[in-house]
């Protein structure tokens, strides 16, 4: 199915023990990192696996600050995005530490917000959807750039202040331990210090190919495959929810 729909094999190599510097890539001790991958409007799977973490943080028998960080891609595809906003919005992980970064389909309506230019493409790969769930169904009967441009205009209207703020306010790239965390991936040879957003929200190659160091781990969504990619020098969890009903969290603790 999935070299089907994306035209681009599984690596078919083992998982491989994350790296840096040769050693066991680690996080602070004391802390455990709750990963979750690309959503694209599915609150149901998003709901149960929330569920899962907070049964599992509960159940550790030692005290543990948690950490839940979402890669990205919060819309599109699914039919459920704007609810996804509103969730991730009004009902965070009660005591957790939560980092929010941008998808490439959260640009994508971060952007088609204040400028119709963007719609066919977005629409093309999924932001009917998202649309939809605000309560616009684009107007086939018009031409395609007054469709866009009507569509654009109720999209403003309609959508809350506060999805504007969160999808505005979106990180790029987090940072912590052996760990860095984005939502395509990262630019190989280029200090991640000086990695620019385009790269960050919508890379594939080089960097899936890539086997060389990249800093630190770079743990990833954005590609699909049939099940999380573990390399020495990256973790990529995009099991392809809106397809799959599979919404994939890596917990990283200790090394």
């Amino acid at each position: 199915m999935f070299r089907r729909i994306f035209g681009r094999q599984r690596q078919d190599t083992g998982p491989e023990t994350p790296r840096v510097n040769g050693a066991p890539a680690r996080v602070p001790a004391g802390v455990r990192l709750y990963v979750i991958g690309d959503i694209h409007g599915r609150i149901d799977l998003l709901q149960g696996l929330e569920d899962l973490i907070l049964a599992d943080i509960e159940a550790s028998p030692r005290r543990l600050a948690p950490y839940a960080v979402y890669l990205g891609d919060y819309v599109d595809r699914g039919f459920e995005s704007r609810r996804v906003l509103d969730h991730l919005i009004e009902r965070p992980l009660p005591g957790f530490t939560t980092v929010h970064l941008l998808g490439n389909h959260d640009a994508w309506l971060r952007d088609f917000v204040v400028a119709a230019d963007a719609g066919p493409s977005w629409v093309r790969f999924g932001g009917d959807a998202t649309l939809m769930s605000y309560g616009i169904k684009l107007d086939m009967q018009r031409p395609e750039e007054e469709r866009f441009v009507e569509a654009s205009e109720l999209l403003g209207a309609r959508i809350p202040d506060s999805h504007l703020d969160f999808l505005h306010h979106l990180e790029v790239g987090f940072s912590f331990g052996d760990y860095f965390f984005c939502h395509a991936g990262v630019r190989p040879e280029v200090p991640l210090e000086r990695q620019i957003e385009p790269d960050l929200i919508w890379i594939r190659e080089p960097f899936l190919r890539w086997q060389g160091d990249c800093g630190k781990v770079v743990v990833h969504g954005h590609t699909v495959e049939q099940e999380p990619v573990v390399r020495h020098n990256r973790i990529g969890i995009d099991t392809g929810a809106c397809w799959t009903n599979v919404l994939t969290c890596l917990v990283l603790e200790g090394d």
